[in-house]
């Protein structure tokens, strides 16, 4: 073998290089020859498409996944990464895009996890390490609050934490501002820099091109398995901002885009005169520890028409979007659909008088990712006709149909018995709107329904909630990120502390109005 200079992908002042991997599953090359170079004192930005193969190369750099062909160096030297264990000795900590965090554990018996058996865990160093990374964060952690009663921002938060108090190299965030407000996200940003020039190196995935202009010092995108470019420091400090997002664009997809991250309104008529289809009267839950209650509630959402939630996450959006599906017990105050109160009625109940919900937690809540995809098509139909008939299931009929909401929904999937763990988030999402849009629904909850997605499934997905919208049901958009709902609402209201603060018509000077409800002043 020649020397490890002359390796490709290999380099000197790489903490981590990848030279030629390969990896591949039944039916499908997740990764296909690619060369990586992560040097000290970058933010390395990757891009691509859900299914390009990012998490597969992710899965490989923390060592749950193996190369079939070619290597990957530290420091220069060819390494097989066993494990994540091996992976934090080598310096390489990972933020994952799906939660790795024990619900029933504490806060800071997450962070204790994988230390030293031998040691006693030392819950004031843990303490002062974590207030001082809070601090620099801007954020708060409740250290002794459960997971499992922390909101999905909040979660991913603490995953942030957990690879800070680590003394981690190469820090991968994958995904790591889908849930943060944009003070968090400019924070995280002056953090990054902060790192890098202590000579950390940071492998950044996110599917928002303007972050990736703002934080990146060098891009590489991947496109079906396949590393289709870079964008190396020296060119990248030569660019402006809408320089480098036209020359991403044109990578990831083959031509130019004036705004990849705008959809255009579409025009809708919504009649004032219509009777809601939803109407939402003082609605009340209790709060918990660690989660706020709702207070007085009150909204209705008339037949085409698209009403917004916004608001920083953990105010309260994933408690109301539970109490409208009767997954939480209210206190008070009454849900009516159609002019009927639903508010006694079981979730299955709810669904079947056409009101429908799609959590943000596609893996934990919204799919059983061990099941074929073809059954998860069906989990809230379980044990009803024509999929089952006295309580035996009819593969026939389930396949029947399966296959032709994967051909109408795009579904890309190797069979209809593939686990639905194994698809992309965007897939996975894919699986979710063509089971709570199937027939009867008049009433969609979406919440957070394009986090974690790249911009193709992204734009696919808003472009599904409008017609869902223009199909005549009445759609409540529960998101964090404020340009989508400026993008497809028709009035867009505004949560804090599990109360409506205020409601804007979506016209010109929604942005402004809606921002100052957002940071506590009178829109």
């Amino acid at each position: 073998m020649g020397s490890l200079s002359s390796l490709p992908g290999a380099d000197t002042c790489d903490i981590v290089a990848l030279a030629g991997v390969t990896k591949r599953f039944p039916g499908i090359v997740a990764n296909d020859s690619i060369d990586l170079s992560i040097r000290p004192g970058e933010v390395h930005v990757l891009l691509g498409e859900n299914g390009a193969g990012k998490s597969t190369l992710i899965g490989m750099l923390s060592g749950l996944l193996q190369p079939d062909e070619g290597r990957i160096l530290v420091d220069g030297k060819v390494t097989q990464i066993t494990s994540p264990r091996h992976a934090l000795a080598l310096g390489i900590g990972t933020v994952f895009q799906h939660m790795m965090l024990v619900p029933a554990l504490s806060v800071a018996e997450n962070l204790l996890l994988g230390g030293p058996w031998w040691q006693r865990p030392r819950i004031e160093a843990l303490e002062a390490r974590v207030a001082k990374i809070t601090r620099s964060l801007g954020i708060t952690v409740k250290l002794h609050a459960r997971v499992s009663e922390l909101s999905l921002g909040e979660q991913q938060q603490v995953e942030i934490l957990r690879a800070m108090v680590r003394n981690s190299r190469l820090l991968i965030l994958d995904e790591s501002t889908s849930m943060l407000t944009p003070k968090g996200i400019d924070e995280l940003g002056t953090l990054m820099r902060r790192l890098v020039k202590q000579g950390l190196a940071i492998v950044f995935i996110t599917h928002k091109l303007k972050e990736a202009a703002a934080f990146g010092d060098r891009i590489s995108v991947l496109k079906l398995g396949r590393k289709v470019g870079e964008i190396p420091p020296e060119r990248f400090r030569a660019l402006g901002e809408q320089e480098i997002i036209s020359q991403i664009v044109d990578l990831m997809f083959g031509k130019q885009k004036d705004d990849p991250e705008a959809v255009e309104r579409p025009i809708r008529k919504v009649s004032v005169e219509a009777a809601p289809l939803l109407q939402v009267t003082d609605l009340a839950a209790a709060p918990t520890d660690n989660a706020p209650g709702l207070s007085s509630i009150s909204f209705d959402i008339r037949p085409g028409e698209i009403l917004g939630i916004a608001g920083i996450d953990g105010n309260g959006q994933k408690q109301l979007a539970e109490a409208l599906a009767g997954q939480r017990v209210t206190t008070g105050g009454s849900v009516r659909l159609e002019g009927t109160a639903i508010e006694m009625l079981s979730v299955g109940e709810r669904r079947q008088r056409g009101l429908r919900y799609l959590t943000d937690d596609r893996l934990g809540e919204g799919t059983v990712g061990t099941f074929p995809v073809s059954i998860n098509f069906f989990l809230k139909q379980v044990g009803a006709p024509p999929f089952w008939r006295n309580g035996f299931e009819q593969r026939a009929e389930i396949d029947k149909r399966a296959a032709q909401l994967v051909r109408e929904y795009d579904v890309r999937t190797p069979s209809l018995k593939t686990p639905v763990a194994r698809l992309s988030g965007g897939n996975i999402q894919k699986v979710l709107l063509a089971r709570e849009l199937a027939e009867g629904a008049k009433v969609v909850i979406f919440n957070k329904p394009t986090y974690g997605l790249d911009l193709a499934n992204t734009l696919a997905s808003r472009q599904r909630i409008c017609a869902t919208a223009a199909r005549g049901l009445a759609v409540l958009l529960i998101s964090t990120d404020l340009e989508e709902l400026l993008s497809m609402c028709d009035r867009i209201a505004v949560i804090a502390s599990g109360a409506l603060v205020g409601t804007v018509e979506n016209v010109d000077d929604a942005r402004t109005r809606v921002g100052r409800l957002m940071i506590g002043l009178a829109a």
